[in-house]
């Protein structure tokens, strides 16, 4: 989710780290509250831009949306009620919806119960959110506009022993395939079961992506016939805007 607006002061959590500035610690899943809150004062004060983990905010590529109901009120239950239907009900979920330029809709949610603790300790330290975002879509937002071909975003999460949780996101004129897993996989899994399969796909829509940008892989990865990007934290380091 982007709030669309602008900021300096970036506050990045990952299922395994923390980084706030030069603030960085090892986490085992999500933070505590005081984990959170010293990783905050790390920033100056003033307005933040959050980015997490991809599973704490799922989302999916709603394509089958033909007719939307009347209302504000109205087109958010319905879009909360889609939501739910992949993600579960048990969870209440605040969601975004935002269509996309070629016709599908992207829904964006967070567990309200996360997004009411985050905006409440980030207001209490005088650095209220102004953005915030999976990691995928903050590294989509930097690739695909830079780009003029076809390409593939591996949005990882390490789950221990080689093997990761996370995000595949591919973009032809625009995002056209998102897909998430909360399994983890090997490096040789994800290229057997997850990319290939999509590549397939995009072949098919005459979108085959021309490089494969990954994050997150902390070893090798195998070979995959499409020229690859290793992305790493360069890119925190240069990001003065993150919303």
């Amino acid at each position: 989710m982007n709030l669309g607006r602008r900021a300096r002061a970036l506050l990045w959590m990952e299922n395994h780290r923390l980084v706030a500035g030069h603030h960085r610690r090892p986490l085992r899943g999500r933070p505590t509250e005081d984990q959170m809150a010293q990783a905050l004062t790390a920033l100056p004060e003033g307005a933040s831009a959050w980015v997490v983990d991809d599973l704490w905010a799922p989302a999916l590529l709603a394509r089958d949306i033909v007719e939307l109901p009347s209302g504000g009120e109205a087109r958010e239950a319905f879009f909360r009620w889609r939501f739910q239907q992949a993600f579960g009900a048990e969870t209440p979920w605040a969601v975004q919806a935002v269509h996309l330029e070629d016709g599908p809709w992207l829904l964006s949610g967070l567990a309200e119960s996360s997004r009411d603790a985050w905006a409440a300790l980030a207001s209490r330290l005088n650095r209220p959110i102004v953005s915030l975002q999976p990691r995928w879509l903050w590294l989509f937002n930097r690739l695909a506009p830079t780009l003029d071909m076809p390409g593939m975003l591996l949005s990882l999460s390490p789950a221990g022993d080689g093997r990761y949780a996370g995000t595949l996101a591919a973009w032809g004129r625009g995002l056209c395939l998102l897909r998430q897993w909360e399994e983890p996989m090997t490096a040789s899994g994800w290229s057997e079961e997850r990319i290939a399969p999509s590549a397939a796909f995009l072949q098919r829509e005459s979108r085959s992506p021309q490089m494969i940008h990954i994050w997150g892989a902390e070893g090798e990865w195998p070979y995959l016939g499409i020229p690859v990007q290793r992305l790493d934290d360069g890119m925190l380091d240069e990001a003065e805007e993150v919303a």
